[in-house]
């Protein structure tokens, strides 16, 4: 233990440390280029106002090349080629995936993933918004919802654990559920092993966990709603669930659109809850646990895993799409 933090202590020093040599060194040569003798002061100006922008983005666009543009165009190379990386195979593998009858239970479970975990969580987030903002306990409500938010994904699946536990059917049972059903007269249950149903067993770990993003986003917009329409409406007679629904809703309509595209993404990286609940077991396997199987066990495959990270970038590059176009709509509106 001592070791470790004396060791993120040191790179803690050596990387500010790095970041403030760079700044000094930087300006250092910055200052010897604009002292130049045969430059006039407009043109020394114009010549610090060109490179010391890059002379910050440099880093960046560095780290950026190395760490995310550079695998990019290499996980593509290696999706055209055999096992090991070094044949050329074609579309082989992009053959091999829409032909793999895992491949194809994996994407019937993210296309449950992407149907139900946005539009819950939005809709409960929404509705906690709402609720939370008429009661006088709103504030406490709404930060208990959205302390998940604050859990890692194992975290949380850890904690879902004991409420999906289950020690056999003459064991004594410590899961909650369990516990329901068989206060209930029912017999327990292993819910992570039940087919077809265990998917949203696990989907309601991140939907408890994306509920309380979307209720603070979702609250805030709200908070932006006209209170003078609000009242016009309740004087010419519109219940509440009319002023939600005809007045409220469509006023928030393009940040919900904004909260419901952004856990779409989360959705689609999913991995984290799969792996510490079923390891993919039990026709519970989302994309993301497909490649890591096909990169990581069984001696590694690079063509086919890399195969499988392009579905993947290529799921989220549409809605990634969207949520720029809405966002550039939204400033060009303001």
């Amino acid at each position: 233990m001592t070791d470790q933090i004396l060791q993120t202590v040191l790179a803690v020093v050596v990387s500010v440390g790095f970041c403030l040599l760079y700044f000094a060194g930087s300006n250092f040569v910055l200052d010897r280029i604009v002292a130049l003798p045969f430059a006039t002061r407009n043109q020394r100006e114009g010549i610090r106002a060109v490179v010391q922008p890059w002379l910050f983005l440099i880093p960046a666009l560095a780290l950026l090349g190395v760490y995310l543009v550079y695998p990019l165009f290499e996980t593509a190379r290696l999706s055209f080629m055999n096992d090991t990386g070094e044949q050329f195979v074609g579309l082989s593998n992009y053959q091999w995936v829409f032909a793999d009858p895992n491949f194809l239970i994996t994407i019937r479970n993210n296309f449950l993933w992407l149907l139900v975990v946005p539009a819950a969580a939005t809709l409960m987030g929404l509705i906690v918004a709402v609720l939370a903002d008429r009661v006088w306990w709103g504030n406490v409500a709404k930060t208990m919802v959205f302390m998940p938010m604050a859990i890692s994904f194992v975290g949380a699946s850890v904690i879902w654990k004991f409420v999906f536990d289950f020690r056999g059917p003459d064991a004594e049972q410590i899961g909650i559920l369990n516990a329901l059903v068989m206060g209930m007269g029912w017999e327990p249950q292993a819910w992570v092993t039940v087919p077809f149903w265990n998917n949203f067993f696990l989907m309601a770990i991140l939907v408890w966990i994306q509920t309380g993003f979307a209720m603070v986003i979702l609250s805030a917009a709200l908070r932006g709603v006209p209170t003078d329409t609000i009242e016009a409406a309740r004087i010419d007679g519109a219940n509440e669930l009319q002023i939600f629904f005809e007045i409220m809703v469509p006023q928030v309509l393009s940040t919900i659109l904004v909260v419901w595209t952004t856990i779409t993404i989360t959705v689609l990286k999913v991995f984290d809850i799969v792996m510490a609940m079923t390891g993919g077991q039990w026709d519970t396997s989302v994309l993301a646990n497909l490649m890591y199987d096909w990169m990581f066990r069984g001696g590694g495959d690079y063509g086919r895993s890399s195969t499988l990270a392009m579905v993947l970038m290529l799921a989220v590059i549409p809605v990634m799409a969207f949520n720029i176009r809405r966002f550039r709509a939204e400033e060009a509106q303001r």
